[in-house]
């Protein structure tokens, strides 16, 4: 059969995503500080876009969710619309300059009325610097420094050596035993624990440090570490022919010391969440208000208008104007959409968690993603980019809006209870429990179920290690 070529015409339909779609969606799933970044890089690109002092026009949510129930038609269920690119888009242009700009509401009088957290907090030292500086203070020679040095740099956060000797002996030009010299000065300085090869070793130290030379405790670091951990606490007895009392109290003891002498030096660095939405109870009902602070006043500029009415440019200036125009208008207008489509998410998730605002977690019901896009009229994948990163402060707390979102279990009275408040009650009967005999998941389970909650035992492992407890073994306590 011979091959040829020719030309075809075939129609088909096909999803594209403009520039100006991809920008809307992108800035649903923005947090509040990433899109005051957005908005003030296209404020440095975008000439015609303007920052207002003053807010005009300014709409409150609970005024706007009325206009819109009330006054405006049914609104096209569709997420976003893209802007017309046509020549009539500018057709409007002088009302719009007139009356047509975004505003953003301010949540505080005034700049004095806001606290500034930066005052608020101070440099911590690190565990280098206040190992160094007891170095420094000490009576040691040159080549101790040196080594100590090196040493000092090879200790991690937690407050462990993480080098060799051979290392630091070949990076200082020392011997190793003088390494080990210089490290078991080291060891001896504060926090007691630091400067250690391992976990065994810090303990030791610490023991050492609080006078336990010899003891129990010491023979119990030294060679029943690992019956320690297991709580075989009678072959520790047998094999150190002491009083198992004495083992209790020895366990209790090395309880007490710190794993990690290091991390109360870590200065990480302090972070905040900014709530997106506040949520008051105002008499029988709950209000939203946006968190709109740092998001500027959105305009576009007269100036330009001005120029290109009276015919003084070119056809090139005048379409960069137009394009410029464009892009002002399309970032006003999703800002604008993007507030509404959070407003309206957050007060979907209010009445479908009522009860849980007003009684607590042990009322939050299960919900999905469908079920507010069902409400609102909007897509799953819309809902799922509004509420990722999106934190709202309530009168039950501060919690991320995926919060609300969970799965349920059923009840042998027909209903559904939220995992969320099922990890509740687990938590609540764990908290309970006599510590010298913990319940085991089967029994937490048949607690449940005692309570209704049709649940099983593995779903009851599954939910405890979520809320970090451990095991009924691991929770056990002798003492």
């Amino acid at each position: 059969m011979a091959m040829e070529m020719r030309q075809q015409l075939k129609m088909s339909q096909q999803l594209v995503m403009t520039p100006q779609l991809q920008q809307a969606i992108k800035l649903l799933q923005l947090t509040r500080l990433e899109l005051q970044d957005i908005v003030r890089q296209e404020l440095e690109e975008n000439p015609l876009l303007e920052e207002t002092a003053e807010a005009e026009d300014i709409r409150e949510p609970d005024t706007l969710e009325v206009a819109e129930q009330e006054n405006e038609p049914a609104e096209d269920t569709t997420d976003f619309h893209e802007v017309e690119t046509g020549a009539d888009t500018l057709r409007d242009w002088d009302s719009y300059l007139d009356g047509y700009n975004y505003s953003a509401g301010e949540q505080y009088s005034g700049e004095d009325d806001r606290p500034s957290f930066e005052n608020l907090l101070t440099r911590q030292g690190t565990l280098i610097d206040h190992l160094l500086w007891q170095l420094h203070m000490g009576q040691y020679s040159e080549m101790d420094v040196r080594v100590g040095e090196v040493i000092i740099g090879n200790i991690d956060e937690s407050g462990y050596l993480r080098a060799s000797l051979s290392e630091i002996a070949a990076a200082s030009n020392a011997t190793e035993e003088d390494v080990v010299d210089v490290l078991d000065c080291i060891q001896e300085f504060d926090p007691p624990g630091v400067a250690a090869r391992d976990m065994r070793e810090c303990l030791l130290i610490q023991a050492r440090f609080m006078g336990m030379k010899g003891s129990v405790v010491e023979g119990i670091l030294l060679d029943h570490i690992g019956d320690l951990e297991k709580r075989n606490y009678k072959q520790i007895a047998r094999a150190l022919k002491v009083d198992i009392n004495q083992v209790l109290l020895a366990a209790k003891i090395i309880g007490g010391f710190d794993p990690r002498p290091g991390s109360s030096f870590n200065s990480d660095d302090v972070h905040y969440i900014s709530p997106d939405i506040f949520v008051h109870k105002v008499g029988d009902d709950y209000v939203v208000m946006l968190n709109e602070e740092g998001l500027p006043n959105l305009k576009v500029s007269t100036q330009y208008a001005d120029v290109r009415g009276n015919g003084s440019i070119d056809s090139k200036a005048e379409e960069y104007i137009s394009e410029k125009v464009r892009s002002a208008l399309w970032l006003i207008k999703s800002i604008q959409q993007r507030q509404r489509t959070i407003y309206k998410v957050a007060k979907s998730i209010i009445r479908f968690q009522r009860e849980y605002f007003d009684r607590g977690i042990e009322y939050l019901r299960p919900l999905v993603l469908r079920d507010i896009a069902e409400d609102i009229g909007m897509h799953e994948s819309t809902i799922s980019r509004v509420t990722t990163n999106k934190y709202m402060q309530t009168p039950q707390g501060l919690f991320e809006l995926k919060y609300f979102f969970n799965s349920g279990l059923s009840t042998s009275e027909g209903e559904f209870l939220a995992s969320e408040s099922v990890k509740n009650m687990i938590k609540e009967i764990i908290e309970k429990e006599d510590p010298k005999k913990p319940l085991s998941d089967q029994k937490i389970a048949e607690l449940l179920s005692g309570q209704t909650v049709n649940i099983a035992r593995r779903t009851v492992t599954k939910y405890r290690e979520m809320l970090k407890f451990g095991s009924s073994s691991e929770r056990k306590r002798h003492f």
